[in-house]
Formats: structure tokens, C-alpha cells, sequence
């Protein structure tokens, strides 16, 4: 880091490279941007499911092992459409019933759609001596009595009740199998647009709410809204931004400069998405917008330096040479301190997460490098700023010039009411974080307001959910399947799950062996149970293929239940969307049931599926996350440390850029926002985003020691009046900026729009009064012999005229020839 301590010739030759080869840069820029933009296009939308647990955990084991036995039929395939038609078995509603599930099997990609009328029914075959899978509706009713039949046949099947019908509500279901292939492509949008129109058609003629849920559909909404609100952000990000700078600055030309930046900033984003072979998921759709937030910081101190220094001695050139100097380096590290906070990310290993942190940190130095080389190239082919584009810094009756004063008077005489202000406000955010819980639901992520959230209301008040719960059953023999004692050991768990209020009714083997003998005794519903002893293989016999035990058995019905060596079985369950606390506590609770029924010793059971692997997943990633955290200030403090060799100026440093922090984790429990995945990432980027203020005032603080003679109080004030402007302005910019992302749709997004926002806002006010009261009250405890003497003085600004008289000498030299 020698280019940051003892020599400027680091910054004699970026200075002298910047203003001599300007065009050049530009033309460079503008070819990097156009490669960037052909990129950016090609960038495609993530549909898969984030991989939070490393390969080698059990959890993601048994997960594996799971889909890799039962393929297709695993969960996380299935949508539903759902609507409450008390009509729906007279002949007019029954027959359009009929023709949307016809009309939905049509859709490319569809697989399977079972719905009352398309459910399949075991027929007892006596000449061929086995069942015959039959469409209980092999056509379209043409009369009342047909439909009555179907609705009797129908409704005598325990199998389907509470799955596809709910004769208390009156609720129906329609399930629909997706080809896997076609959920992690670009074809699952259409698809499911499809679906929705067809389905809608129905609801439009009979006045009917239509509701899709599942986790098909689901993500296929997240995909859509997560491209939908990546360009609105980054507009309303834009717009605001715009808005803001103009009102500061008053100059359309400074606002069109460091729009350029940032807009360029957002297109090499997303040509960095594509050629890192990275897609669009729903943290990399918010950088964009976030870059543009974080982007216009930079500009904001650069061009505060440029205008103060114009207004000081009015030559161009010097002001552009002391710009990129003077802010350069504070910029420098700024933004070396906002990539760690986002760069700490990884580490995890969540895979969306460990993207995000790379595009982020890589974006986030380019944009400083943009920064520090077009806004001195633009400036440099205009003319120096009018008087009216430097009022707000030689107004001294400014609003911001008021505050100024203000906050210099407040650190002066009232430091006594600051502490204790501060010391209450630290025990109350510290009582705060005692409340807080760390949960989280697999769509958690999903505004209550959206029609999502609704619709999966409506699945689980009518139908108990649609979130999978998988529990395998390895009898560790084969055909231990065919056993009666394993069965009713089946049939117990099942009857166990059923209590909880939590779960729908499991479907298993049982079931299927069930239906065989209501099927055996001509559909009796009385029947429905499992054989004894007596019947069970004259019973069995007639299922096809069900003693079968090889590896080349057909898929068939059975193979969606059970392992080709009838070994291993599965029971699904579909859930509530329940928080992980309450997955825990259940699963907790449901193990040492199942212990009982399946003695360890003799059988191998597995709680597994997508609600199992997010259980594990969210507690693995917080842990993550917290572990990012501290790297992140670590990582920030070995930052802070190239400013001052003292420890106690990077304590003190850090104190204010802690309190936010620990005030906006107290605001959390105090709001019962949880800890999860989507609040816990705020941490590390707001304060690498926060420590930037501290950066840019220690800076003045320190280059005004070495002018006013070690003269602490005034060197204070003067690091107020000079930094003071651009913290405020740039706090303003970035509030607002994190502000609009509480328009988003996504609950973490939403999250992150208020969370960063309420730690900027304090952050702004712990780094204009805290840091400086600290400076003033412990300065002779500061201002050690060592702390004077220190050799790595990063901001001690020397040999400035040297350098400005050595690149104007160049220049000039350069326009006569």
C-alpha cells in the first residue's frame, strides 16, 4: 500500500494519465460499455432454488438420495389451481370443470393434472386376474345423472378426500404435474401464463376467485416480479437520484455527469451477470438499482471537492488535479470498505448469495474507477462552474450550512447530553435485540399483500397447504415392503401425522394398498383399510407388478411410492407455510414418535423434502451470515487502519458505525422482525456503506491536524464545514435511494428498503456528532507522540502545490504544442 502512505506519485501519474489521454479513456470506456451492453442482453432469469447446505451435510444427502429414487414424483413438481364452487357437480360447472383439465393436460410442458374430473380409480379385473387403472371420467358428461354418478363414486373414495375436494367449503383442487426440464428454463413463464389463463377463463365465467399456489408457480411469480421490479427500480432509483442532485447542486451539467457514471455502471452489472455465467435471481436484480444508489456517493464528494475548489481559486485544472488527489484516496477506501460489506457474503454458501457478493464487490471498485476518470474528463472539456452552481457552499444561511452550525455548537457545549443520549439509546437497542427471533417460511420473502400469499391462505384454510414434507422408510430388507407389520407400522405414522393441524392427510403406499381392497370389494368404502393376513396376498397379487422385486420393474403407479427391490417407501405430506421455529419444534417433536414405531435398530427413516432442507438450510445460512458480519468488520477495520497506525483511533472510529447497528437490531425486536436470511444481510452492507462517512471526515480531520498544528478543536470544526456537506448530501441520496425498495413486492427487499435506510439515517448522525464529540473529549488521549509521528499518514495531504504546478506545467505545455 505504498501509493497510500509516503508517496504521491501514485496520484501524480493517475492525474497526469487522466488529463492527457482524455479522449482516448473515453473512446475506451465507450467500447468497454457497448462488449458490456451485448453481455448484459444475453443475461437470463435463475429458476432454480437457491443451494444453501453444502453437498457433504446430511441434510442434502438424504435430499439427494431422495430425488434420485423417486425422480419426477419428488416434491417440488406440483402446482394447484383451486376455487370454491358450491355448484361445481351440476352438469354446466362439472363440464367446464372437465374441459380445464383437458385444456390444461394440452400445455406444453404439463405432465399430469388429476382433478375431479380427471381421477383414476382401481377396477377389479377378474378374467386377467389384476386391477385395472381406470379414468373415473373417460368423457364429458352430456346429463345430470352421469354427473351425480361421478360425484357418488367420487365421493365414496377416501384416497381423494381432503386432496382434491373439501365437502364442508366446498373447495376444489386441480394438481398439476411439471416437467422438470421445463421448470429450470425460460419456458416455465409461458407455461405457467397458460395456466393462468386457462384456469382464469373459468373463474371469469362463474364469478370465481381463481387460486394457484405451489412451488412451480411460486417461483415462476418470484422470476416475473424479480424482472418487473429490477427495471422499475432501477427508473425510480434514476429518477430520484436525479431529482436529488439537482436540487443539491443546481446544475443540470454536474447531474448528467454522474448519471452517466452510474448508468454505465448498471450496464457493465449486468455484463458482468452474463460473463461470470451467472443468472438474474432476486438479489442480483437489485443491484442494478443499488449500484446507482451506491454509485452517485462517490460522484457527490467529487464534486463538492471540484465546486469548493473552483470557488476557492477559480482555476480549472487544479481544482480537477486536488479533486482526484484529495477525494480520490478518501474514495479509495470508501469503496474498498463498501465491497468488503457485500464481498463478506462469500463466504456463505448459498449460492445466490456468494454471486450477489462477487458481482457486487467487482461493480462497486469499477465504479470508483469510472468515477475518478469521467467526471475529470467531462469537467476538463467545459467551462469552470457558474457562481450560482457554488451558492449551497458560499450560502452561510443554507439549510445545510444551518445544521452545520448547529451540530458545531451541540459537540461544544452539550457532549455530557450527547453521551448520555447516546448511552440510553445504545441499552434500549441492546434490550431491543433480546426480543429477537430468528424464523423464516419458505415463501417468506413474498409481500402478505400479494396475491400469492392469498392464494396459498386459501390452500392451506381449505386444503392444509402445499408446502412438501417427505418421510422415507428404509425397511433395510427386500420386499420388506410386502410384509403386513411393516404396512400397519406405515399406517401408524400416518395416523400420527394426521394429528397435527399443521399437516394434510399423508399419502403413501398404504393408501394404494387401501384403495386395492376397496376396489376388491367392488369399491365398498367400507373397505377401505388394509388386508389381514388372509386377503393381503390374494389382494396384492392382483396389483401389477407389486411382487415384482427387480431393477427393471416399469414405472408405474408404484414407482412414485416405493424402490424398485420394494425396500424403501416414501410418505408425502403437504404443510402449512409455517416458520422454521414451528418446522423445528414439530419435527422435534414427531422424531422420537417415529422412533417408537421404527426402531432405529431395524429401520432407517429420513425426514426429508423441501421444507426439511429449508429448515436446515435458513439455520446453516445465519450462522453464515453472522460469520460474514464479523469478516466484514474485520476486514473494514484492517481498512481503517491505512488511515491511522492507533489503535484508539480505529476503536474510536468504529464506535460510530457499532451504534446504528446495534439501534436498527433493537428496532428489529422491538418490531418483531425476524432474523432471517432477507434481514440479516443488511448488517454487513450498511455498514460498509455507513463507515464511509467516518472515512471522508477522519480524512478532513487529519490533513486539518497537520494544518492547524495539532490544534484539535479547530481542526474538528473545520473537518465539519469541509466534509459535512458531502456526508449530508450523500446520507440524503442514499436514504432515499434505499427508501424505494419498501415498494417492492418481496418482503426482503422491502426489508432491505427500511432496515438500511433507518441504520443510514443514524449512521449520518452518530458520524456528524458522536465521532467528532469523541475526538474533542478524548484528545489527549488520542494525540499520543506515536499518533504524530506516524509514518502511515494516508490522508496527510503534501507536496499538493508540487503536484498541481508539475501537471499544470504539463498541460500547458502540452496545448502549445
Amino acid at each position: 500500500m505504498d501509493f497510500l502512505t509516503n508517496s504521491n506519485s501514485m496520484w501524480q501519474f493517475l492525474v497526469r494519465f487522466t488529463l492527457r489521454n482524455r479522449l482516448a479513456i473515453l473512446i475506451v470506456i465507450g467500447l468497454l460499455t457497448v462488449f458490456m451492453g451485448y453481455e448484459g442482453s444475453k443475461v437470463q432469469l435463475s429458476y432454480h432454488l437457491a443451494k444453501m447446505l453444502p453437498s457433504t451435510d446430511p441434510t442434502s444427502i438424504e435430499y439427494s438420495n431422495f430425488k434420485k429414487e423417486f425422480g419426477q414424483s419428488g416434491d417440488g413438481s406440483v402446482s394447484f389451481i383451486a376455487v370454491k364452487d358450491p355448484r361445481l357437480f351440476t352438469l354446466q360447472h362439472f363440464d367446464d370443470w372437465y374441459d380445464l383439465t383437458r385444456n390444461l393436460m394440452k400445455i406444453k410442458g404439463v405432465k399430469q393434472v388429476i382433478s375431479s374430473a380427471r381421477v383414476f380409480t382401481l377396477v377389479r379385473d377378474d378374467s386377467l386376474h389384476k386391477f385395472d387403472f381406470k379414468n373415473l371420467v373417460p368423457h364429458r358428461p352430456t346429463t345430470q345423472k352421469e354427473v351425480d354418478s361421478i360425484k357418488k363414486v367420487l365421493y365414496s373414495l377416501p384416497l381423494y378426500q381432503g386432496r382434491l375436494f373439501n365437502r364442508k367449503t366446498h373447495a376444489h383442487l386441480i394438481m398439476i404435474t411439471v416437467d422438470k426440464n421445463i421448470l429450470n428454463s425460460k419456458a416455465r413463464i409461458p407455461m405457467m401464463k397458460k395456466m393462468t389463463e386457462v384456469a382464469n377463463k373459468y373463474g371469469q365465467k362463474y364469478h370465481l376467485i381463481v387460486h394457484k399456489s405451489g412451488l412451480p408457480y411460486i417461483r415462476t411469480i418470484q422470476s416475473a416480479l424479480i424482472l418487473h421490479e429490477s427495471f422499475l427500480f432501477v427508473f425510480l432509483s434514476a429518477f430520484v437520484t436525479f431529482i436529488l442532485l439537482f436540487v443539491l447542486f443546481r446544475s443540470v451539467r454536474a447531474v448528467f455527469f454522474a448519471m452517466v457514471v452510474v448508468i454505465i455502471a448498471v450496464i457493465w452489472t449486468l455484463g458482468t451477470v452474463t460473463l461470470l455465467g451467472y443468472k438474474f435471481t432476486i438479489l442480483t436484480g437489485v443491484l442494478p438499482p443499488l449500484l446507482i444508489v451506491i454509485g452517485v456517493e462517490n460522484s457527490i464528494f467529487l464534486l463538492n471537492k471540484y465546486l469548493d475548489e473552483i470557488r476557492l481559486h477559480g482555476n480549472k485544472t487544479r481544482a480537477l488535479s486536488r479533486m482526484i488527489v484529495r477525494i480520490g484516496k478518501a474514495n479509495l477506501l470508501t469503496n474498498a470498505t463498501t465491497a468488503a460489506g457485500f464481498g463478506a457474503f462469500i463466504v456463505t454458501s448459498n449460492t445466490f448469495l456468494v454471486e450477489f457478493g462477487i458481482v457486487a464487490t467487482l461493480n462497486i471498485l469499477a465504479i470508483y474507477v469510472l468515477s475518478m476518470l469521467i467526471l475529470p474528463i467531462l469537467f476538463s472539456y467545459f467551462p469552470v462552474p457558474k457562481p450560482r452552481h457554488l451558492k449551497h457552499l458560499n450560502n452561510d444561511k443554507g439549510f445545510t450550512t444551518k445544521i452545520l452550525d448547529k451540530v458545531g455548537i451541540l459537540i461544544s457545549n452539550y457532549r455530557t447530553i450527547i453521551y448520555s443520549v447516546t448511552v440510553l439509546l445504545v441499552l434500549m437497542g441492546s434490550y431491543g435485540i433480546t426480543k429477537l427471533q430468528t424464523t423464516g417460511t419458505i415463501v417468506d420473502d413474498i409481500s402478505k399483500k400479494n396475491q400469492l400469499q392469498k392464494d396459498l391462505f386459501f390452500m392451506e384454510k381449505n386444503f392444509k397447504g402445499v408446502m412438501p414434507l417427505e418421510i422415507t422408510v428404509n425397511t433395510e430388507k427386500n420386499g420388506g415392503l410386502l410384509r403386513l407389520y411393516n404396512l400397519k407400522k406405515i399406517e401408524q405414522l400416518q395416523d400420527t401425522l394426521a394429528l397435527y393441524p399443521q399437516f394434510a392427510r399423508p399419502v403413501s403406499i398404504v393408501g394404494l394398498v387401501k384403495s386395492a381392497k376397496q376396489a376388491f370389494y367392488r369399491g365398498n368404502p367400507k373397505m377401505y383399510s388394509l388386508p389381514n393376513s388372509q386377503e393381503k396376498n390374494f389382494i396384492l397379487s392382483y396389483i401389477p407388478n407389486f411382487k415384482q422385486k427387480s431393477h427393471n420393474r416399469k414405472r408405474n403407479l408404484l414407482s412414485a411410492f416405493v424402490d424398485s427391490n420394494l425396500r424403501i417407501t416414501r410418505i408425502s405430506v403437504q404443510m402449512a407455510n409455517i416458520g422454521t421455529n414451528e418446522i423445528d419444534s414439530i419435527l422435534r417433536t414427531i422424531r422420537p414418535k417415529i422412533n417408537k414405531i421404527f426402531p432405529p435398530s431395524k429401520y432407517k427413516v429420513h425426514l426429508t423434502g423441501t421444507s426439511v432442507v429449508f429448515l436446515k438450510s435458513t439455520n446453516y445460512l445465519i450462522k453464515n451470515l453472522a460469520y460474514s458480519l464479523l469478516l466484514a468488520i474485520a476486514v473494514i477495520t484492517l481498512l481503517m487502519s491505512f488511515i491511522f497506525s492507533s489503535v484508539k483511533m480505529i476503536v474510536v472510529s468504529l464506535i460510530p458505525n457499532t451504534i446504528p447497528l446495534i439501534l436498527t437490531a433493537g428496532m428489529m425486536g422491538y418490531f418483531g422482525i425476524s432474523i432471517k436470511p432477507s434481514t440479516i444481510i443488511i448488517f454487513s452492507i450498511a455498514l460498509g456503506i455507513s463507515v464511509d462517512n467516518t472515512i471522508h471526515y477522519l480524512s478532513r480531520y487529519r490533513l486539518h491536524l497537520k494544518t492547524n498544528h495539532w490544534d484539535v478543536k479547530k481542526s474538528v470544526m473545520d473537518a465539519l464545514k469541509e466534509a459535512g456537506y458531502s456526508m449530508i448530501f450523500s446520507a440524503t441520496v442514499l436514504f432515499f435511494g434505499f427508501y424505494i425498495f419498501t415498494f417492492s413486492s418481496f418482503g426482503g427487499t422491502e426489508a432491505l428498503g427500511y432496515l438500511v435506510s433507518f441504520t443510514l439515517l443514524i449512521a449520518l448522525l452518530t458520524n456528524l456528532i458522536v465521532l467528532p464529540s469523541l475526538l474533542l473529549t478524548l484528545d489527549k488521549w488520542l494525540l499520543t507522540k506515536s499518533f504524530k509521528e506516524a509514518d502511515r499518514e494516508v490522508f496527510v495531504e503534501e507536496q499538493h502545490d508540487e503536484l498541481d504546478s508539475v501537471v499544470l506545467e504539463e498541460l500547458e505545455n502540452k496545448k502549445k504544442q
